[in-house]
Order: C-alpha cells, then structure tokens, then sequence
C-alpha cells in the first residue's frame, strides 16, 4: 500500500529542512534556538531543545486530560506521545518533519509522518487530540485547523490546544524561520492565537471552550464540538 503524500507547499520546505536541522541539533543536546520572523518583523523565540527533552515543565495538566485515544497534532521528536504511551494510554503521533517522526519513534512513541490536513487514521474517533508547544499555529489559519480538529475527534471529544498569553497579540499569516545557525529566513505560514482571542477562531470553527488554564507560565484551553 502507498503512504498518503505529505503535504509540503514547495515554497515551506526550506522551513522544513531547517526545523529538521534544530531538532537534529537538539537531540545532540546542545541548545537549538529557533526564530519566528512574522510579517510586521516581530520576533517570537523557541529552541527545541525544549520539544526535544522528556518532560516540559506545563506538561503534566495537559496529559492529565487526555485519558483515552489521543492524537498528537505536530508532535516533534514526541515527547507527549511518548509520555501518554508510559501512562498506559493510546497514543499516536503526527509530524510532516522526518527528523521528528524519527525521533519519535527512537523514544518509543508511535508516530507516522502525515499533514494533518490530509488522510489519517481514526478519522472521527479520536477522544483526545493535542495542539501544543504552539501548533494551533500550523498551516497559519486557527479557523481552518481547528475545524480539521474538530472532524478528527469523535462527537465528545476534546481538543487541547496550547496557547499564547492574555495579551500578547494574536496573528497569522505569512513569516519567516531563522535558526542560531545563521540560516537565510524560510518562508511559511503560520499562527499565534492569545488566551483572549481564542473565542473567536474557536466559535467559527464550531467549538466551544470548556475550559482555560495555566501552569508554568503556559496557558492551555479544552474544546469541545457541543
């Protein structure tokens, strides 16, 4: 059988290769700072050292939550698949980066390498399904995302999704990738959706919030289709 295509716009894959090259470095344990450039030139800062360490501080109330079947949306070298999977649960991650479903997998999570707006298993029976370290962000339209979430989960299930402070600005769009290594901007798409501007992408994508919540300095949100 063919493995669905990964969907890549061929104008994002040297985003892609560079966030390999970050995740790589990572995994050596050395830092691994990343750079979000959006268009009015803001910077956002990450370093995956952080998705690539066993245990984020702010991780255990979102495994908390997810106590069935759950899908991690962007999953990175999987560190919450594979922390679910240590608690007994069903887990399965997704990543269109080859460096992180590998990763992944060397960890001991479940992981394929698929776009999450493209062919999935468990299409509609997922009880849980996860947008953390900032994925409400892929593809750069919240509305569109989270309405594949909403699809992807069964009737009651529930969506968590990891989001930016109160406060701080949402946007989406167009933006650019650096990595500490002096790499040239790669252009992508994508995200930032504050705590109080959730309600919005989040009723037009046919969700309700049922709950908000902090812990080490990381704000999350539970959503439901009803």
């Amino acid at each position: 059988m063919t493995a669905p295509t990964v969907f890549c716009p061929p104008n994002q894959r040297a985003a892609l290769d560079a966030f390999d090259r970050a995740l790589h470095r990572a995994a050596t344990g050395a830092g691994s700072p990343l750079i979000l450039r959006d268009a009015e030139g803001r910077e956002h800062r990450a370093d995956a050292a952080d998705w690539y360490r066993a245990h984020r501080p702010g991780d255990d109330g979102l495994l908390d939550r997810c106590t069935g079947a759950t899908l991690d949306v962007g999953c990175g070298p999987g560190r919450l698949t594979a922390a679910l999977l240590w608690r007994g649960r069903s887990a399965l991650g997704i990543d269109v980066s080859a460096a992180a479903v590998g990763l992944a997998r060397a960890r001991g999570a479940s992981a394929l390498r698929r776009d999450v707006f493209g062919p999935l298993p468990g299409l509609g029976r997922w009880e849980h399904l996860l947008l953390a370290d900032g994925n409400i962000g892929i593809g750069g339209d919240p509305v569109a995302l989270l309405r594949r979430c909403r699809d992807l989960v069964a009737r009651d299930g529930l969506v968590h999704v990891e989001v930016e402070p109160p406060g701080s600005g949402s946007w989406a769009g167009a933006a650019t990738l650096h990595t500490a290594d002096g790499y040239a901007g790669a252009p992508l798409r994508w995200a930032r959706v504050a705590a109080d501007d959730l309600p919005t992408p989040a009723r037009a994508a046919g969700l309700i919030i049922r709950r908000t919540w902090t812990e080490e300095g990381r704000w999350f949100a539970t959503l439901s289709a009803g």
